[in-house]
């Protein structure tokens, strides 16, 4: 059989594929850039990485397709699996053709038994991103397709069915292989108000998966697979990761089998009978992103941050200062209270004042009205447009809360159209406890719910004047049926129109993603939206690891991370205000927060961190995220590095183990230019115990790159939950 082989190279990432006639594409080599690769040479290496078949195993090779399967004597999860007839279908794919350029490649292959056309894209993107997508495609006629129970659709005495049977997706999935020398494996968890916790455990043998099951990835979702040789670091190492770009049902897998090479890789998590194609249909599964760093896992964080800051769409403005109204008010809308607050939040230099949940008819809490999305009009008896009217004569944007995916029963669109939930209607009266935060989910799958939907915030936008749109969805899905069949896959694809559709009709208008906090911060979601609510905490300490851990995929101007009142409303915790603003500071900052009821002190201090905000958030917007490793665990020490200029957020979250601390090298810098660190006070004071450097106290120093980067600052011994923030810039 003649081989031949596709090199795709770009961003110093390579991935080598050995291209066969019959099968799939197997992937060689996925990872550091390779140089110039003849196909001589890479005949020479599928060679050295082949094996010589012994008795008593399959005569297959160690490399596997980029979609294994049994048939390739693969003993792992197969890439996908397929039913006709209610039977498994074990496809036999032969290439129909491929167009293969430097950095992407594009392989047909059909499987003559079911009629079924694969598609496999393979691209590297900006930032060195490896993209795997793929698609199934039934070719039969669909003039020859039988009914339904006909002898065609219905395993014969021979087990077979004709070519132009209906074909079940059980899953289709991308996986890539990462070296066996892989023997650590990080993935996440969560829970509300606790989003992104890393869990790093011992490589698992065998094939194993991670599901997210919520209608939505959730705040303990797995997020990313990350396979690293041993335990990640921020600053070095090599590893190999691969993420969904998928905002509902998910599967994250892992095949370390003993006999092959070990895979990882996602997909989408579908339910019996969700996707079923009939001649003419086609399945598009979530594309999904691989990611290789040598560099650890802010080489990570430069790979993913680089590609999305390369979209077309990626914000460019300066992201503004936000006040959100939720804990400043919550349901109590009182038209002259919320114009005071506007007028202050001007004062301090807010630039998007946000109007959250309760504008809406019969909104009083949290029991009623969702899906009414008309003004209610004995709270704001002229309209929200005098209100938006006042904020942009300010000077500010002006926001407004929706929660479009989700309805109450008690709610005219409830009533007039029980047939629009997304749920078994004959479980509806008989299982309350579906009802989840007393609201339920609008199949906006409906042509009736999209267009009820779309019309009445297409009208409050242009009405209102509305320039940004907090988009929250409070809940999980539960038993999700859309036509008598499972229903998530086609609720999200809806909710992707939804939200594309509104942007084009109103260009300019920005959409942020809260899904009751980080349960939905997806990169599938970010085709759609501008920015992602990280928690619905604002509790610094835990913001800390929130806003570490989100923007390992995410880069900072696109995460909201807001400074919350003195006691933290999720928590309970108490912390100071220069705390609470560095925290802030590590993302798309605002405040979540009452600030007509703050003192004088307080208020001045909001409008010194305004214009420090403004000030900084180039550098913090732009930079590269980078974690100096330290030994202690209490120290939280997050950087954004520009060329010219960095911005230093260092934190603890609790006491320190040493009563002289750790030294703070700044290892990203040039050591052949000289700087100037200074410490920004306009936060505040930070607390500290006896030993202090002298730079500290001073507030500033010079030095030659090569001191800091060798040498590195003495830091002062923080007491617990303190925060100070480093401003460098480069003074040649």
């Amino acid at each position: 059989m003649t081989t031949r082989h596709v090199h795709l190279q770009a961003e110093g990432v390579s991935v080598l594929l050995e291209h066969r006639p019959r099968g799939l594409p197997r992937v060689l080599h996925w990872g550091a850039a390779l140089g110039a690769v003849t196909d001589d040479d890479a005949a020479a290496l599928a060679a050295a990485l082949s094996r010589q078949s012994s008795k008593g195993t399959l005569d297959a090779a160690w490399q596997v397709s980029l979609s294994p399967a049994e048939g390739d004597g693969w003993t792992g999860r197969p890439g996908m699996q397929l039913r006709r007839g209610g039977v498994l279908h074990h496809a036999r794919w032969v290439e129909t053709d491929h167009v293969a350029t430097d950095d992407a490649l594009v392989a047909r292959a059909r499987d003559a038994a079911s009629d079924l056309e694969l598609t496999v894209r393979v691209s590297i993107e900006t930032g060195g991103v490896v993209w795997v997508a793929q698609s199934l495609r039934h070719t039969g006629d669909p003039v020859a397709a039988p009914p339904p129970g006909a002898a065609d659709a219905t395993p014969g005495a021979s087990g077979r069915v004709g070519p132009s049977a209906p074909v079940e997706i059980e899953w289709l999935e991308s996986a890539l292989p990462v070296p066996t020398t892989t023997d650590t494996l990080t993935t996440f968890d969560g829970r509300w108000a606790r989003e992104k916790r890393p869990v790093t455990t011992a490589m698992p043998a065998g094939s194993t998966v991670r599901q997210s099951r919520r209608g939505r990835p959730g705040h303990d979702a797995p997020t990313v697979v990350i396979a690293s040789e041993r335990a990640p670091r921020w600053g070095s190492g090599r590893l190999w990761a691969a993420h969904a770009a998928w905002s509902s049902d998910t599967t994250y897998r892992v095949d370390r089998v003993t006999d092959a090479v070990t895979l990882i890789g996602a997909g989408e998590l579908l339910r019996p009978g969700e996707i079923v194609l009939a001649p003419g249909d086609e399945y598009a599964a979530p594309r999904v992103a691989f990611v290789w760093s040598e560099a650890g896992l802010d080489g990570f964080s430069a790979r993913t941050h680089t590609w999305l800051r390369g979209r077309a769409q990626h914000p460019r403005t300066p992201r503004p200062l936000i006040l959100n109204t939720w804990e400043a008010v919550y349901f109590e809308h009182e038209t002259t209270r919320l114009l005071a607050l506007a007028e202050r939040a001007a004062e301090v230099g807010i630039e998007r004042f946000v109007l959250d949940d309760g504008w809406f008819q019969g909104r009083r809490d949290d029991t009623t009205s969702l899906g009414d999305w008309v003004v209610d009009r004995t709270v704001w008896p002229e309209g929200l447009t005098p209100l938006a009217q006042r904020v942009h004569d300010l000077g500010m944007q002006f926001g407004l809360w929706f929660e479009p995916e989700m309805v109450s029963l008690d709610s005219d669109v409830a009533r007039a159209h029980p047939e629009w939930l997304l749920h078994d209607p004959g479980h509806l009266d008989h299982e309350p406890e579906l009802s989840w935060r007393t609201q339920y989910v609008l199949d906006l799958a409906n042509p009736g719910a999209y267009a009820h939907v779309l019309g009445q915030i297409d009208d409050a936008v242009r009405e209102v004047g509305v320039d940004f749109i907090k988009w929250d969805h409070n809940r999980d899905l539960v038993e999700s049926t859309h036509d008598g069949r499972p229903g998530g896959h086609v609720q999200m694809l809806a909710v992707y129109r939804l939200i594309a559709e509104l942007k084009a009709r109103h260009p300019g208008l920005e959409i942020e993603s809260c899904s009751s906090g980080g349960a939905r911060t997806d990169l599938g979601i970010l085709e759609v939206c501008d920015r992602v609510w990280a928690s619905d905490s604002n509790d610094p300490v835990e913001r800390q690891d929130i806003q570490r851990w989100t923007s390992l995929l995410l880069p900072p101007e696109i995460v909201g991370a807001h400074i919350g009142p003195t006691t933290s409303h999720s928590s309970g915790r108490t912390t100071d205000l220069s705390y609470r603003m560095a925290t802030s500071l590590m993302g798309s900052s605002g405040f979540e927060w009452d600030i007509l009821s703050c003192d004088d002190d307080e208020t001045a201090a909001i409008a010194r961190f305004g214009a420090l905000y403004k000030e900084l958030r180039g550098i913090v917007h732009a930079g590269a995220v980078v974690h100096p490793d330290l030994r202690d665990p209490a120290w939280r020490v997050t950087g954004f590095a520009t060329p010219d200029a960095s911005v230093v957020v260092v934190a603890t979250i609790a006491s320190l183990e040493d009563a002289r601390a750790e030294r703070l090298r700044l290892t990203w810098l040039d050591p052949d230019r000289r700087y100037r660190v200074r410490v920004r006070r306009e936060i505040g004071e930070t607390q500290y115990g006896w030993i202090a450097p002298e730079w500290y106290m001073a507030g500033e120093i010079e030095l030659p790159g090569r001191l800091l980067v060798e040498a590195g600052l003495q830091l002062p011994t923080l007491w617990p939950v303190q925060a100070f923030v480093l401003h460098v810039t480069s003074v040649d």
